[in-house]
């Protein structure tokens, strides 16, 4: 049961009579009035459990982009329906508009639409749908509150997306060349061509040439169909955030556009995330769109406060198969965080991996290290210049140890890293 503003208002129109006739039992009367026509109006009320509510399927969506819930609503009662229906979301579903008037009669039906702009990954879930139908004075209403299940899936934005086009131009280019001959393991045979100044004689083939008038040797192109395994860091270092951005959505920005390249080029691209455990694992090998079964495998990962397990770590990515790949951390430069936990298990991912790591870099250091104008200020510059130091160290300290280390700002990291990437194509490094 509800009253509306109305009961209030009648009440105070008791002061005309208590005026005229100043006494008690006055008073008691026009309430007792008052409360005899709620009553009335009440039980005249249609009922909220004749009302029939189904929700369609709101489906998935990216993180910020705008969706819709649909309610169904029809009614079987006998009387005409009058009120409010509030289709209830959690707060991080961004519903706006969830308050709808209905006025229906016997055998009606309505579509009540709710625009909903998801601010949270995940599954964002309806918490309620709430009926009011108040009587035909507007004095009171029957409330009823139901469970009508709605789920909005909320995936990351994918912003980098529009890096996606110049760097498949630039790797059309790679493509196109009529022969890109490198050094190493890795290679695949391209083609025959007769030998100039300047080739490596290892690369002479001596049959070809004793079949032919001039010296031949063969040219390589790099491997198609390589592995691009993608190690996405879920752990306490994740959660901090970098222009209010925390560093895990950033570092999946990076890893989605990276995704999508590298399946274009036609690598197979597999992706770990966790922290002290497994938190996702996926072979995307064959799947059509690659970023699309990322950003559903990553939708639920939370950054967990929890040092990262990287024996754990390397160990899913050897499940994944001991061929050569790119193994991609993309974990943040925290010169603690590496060193304790990182440095370790190493060795044995650059021992059968290319390894690099994807950082994002807080540029609020660099800010804090120009400072100079007051004696607070010297001390923060002091400080950051310390964690700098301390940061390049530990890059060096990972670049000796054979691992790339590609550290950019939470904008540009996508593109740097897919640029390192193509870089790695072009030298025949991948």
């Amino acid at each position: 049961m509800a009253i509306t503003g109305r009961v209030p208002l009648l009440l105070l129109l008791g002061v005309v009579p208590v005026v005229l006739r100043p006494s008690v039992d006055t008073v008691w009367l026009w309430v007792l009035a008052v409360a005899l026509l709620v009553g009335v109006d009440l039980l005249l009320a249609a009922s909220p459990r004749s009302l029939g509510v189904e929700r369609a399927e709101v489906g998935t969506v990216r993180l910020g982009q705008p969706a819709e819930s649909r309610l169904l609503v029809t009614y079987g009662g006998g009387r005409h329906a009058r009120g409010l229906v509030r289709d209830a979301w959690q707060p991080t579903a961004g519903a706006t508009g969830n308050r709808h008037r209905l006025a229906l009669r016997p055998g009606d039906r309505a579509v009540l639409r709710t625009p909903l702009r998801p601010v949270r990954r995940g599954d964002l879930r309806a918490t309620g749908v709430t009926v009011r139908l108040r009587g035909p004075l507007g004095l009171a209403a029957r409330q009823h509150t139901r469970q009508v299940p709605g789920v909005v899936r909320s995936l990351p934005p994918f912003e980098s997306r529009k890096h996606l086009p110049s760097r498949l131009a630039r790797l059309r280019e790679l493509d196109g060349r009529a022969a890109v001959r490198v050094r190493g393991q890795g290679t695949e045979f391209d083609s025959l061509r007769e030998y100039v100044r300047g080739d490596d004689v290892r690369s002479i083939d001596w049959r070809a040439s004793a079949r032919s008038r001039t010296v031949v040797v063969r040219t390589w192109q790099p491997e198609r169909d390589r592995r691009v395994v993608l190690v996405l860091d879920t752990s306490r270092t994740s959660a901090g955030r970098v222009g209010d951005v925390p560093r895990l959505d950033s570092a999946m920005d990076a890893a989605l556009l990276l995704a999508a390249l590298a399946a274009r080029a036609g690598d197979r691209v597999d992706l770990v995330a966790g922290d002290r455990r497994v938190r996702a694992r996926l072979r995307a090998a064959g799947a059509r769109d690659v970023a699309a079964h990322l950003q559903e495998a990553m939708a639920d990962l939370e950054p967990v406060i929890a040092e990262a397990d990287w024996d754990t770590l390397a160990g899913a990515v050897g499940a994944l198969g001991r061929q050569r790949a790119l193994v991609v951390l993309l974990t943040p430069l925290e010169p603690a965080a590496v060193e304790e936990g990182l440095l370790p298990v190493l060795p044995a991912l650059t021992r059968h991996h290319r390894v690099v790591l994807a950082s994002v870099r807080d540029p609020a250091l660099e800010e804090l290290a120009a400072g100079r104008g007051t004696l607070d200020e010297v001390y923060d510059a002091a400080a950051a210049e310390q964690a700098i130091r301390r940061r390049r160290s530990t890059a060096g300290l990972l670049r000796a140890l054979g691992v790339d280390v590609v550290d950019a700002d939470a904008d540009q990291l996508p593109p740097a890293l897919a640029d390192h990437y193509l870089a790695l194509k072009a030298r025949g490094l991948l």
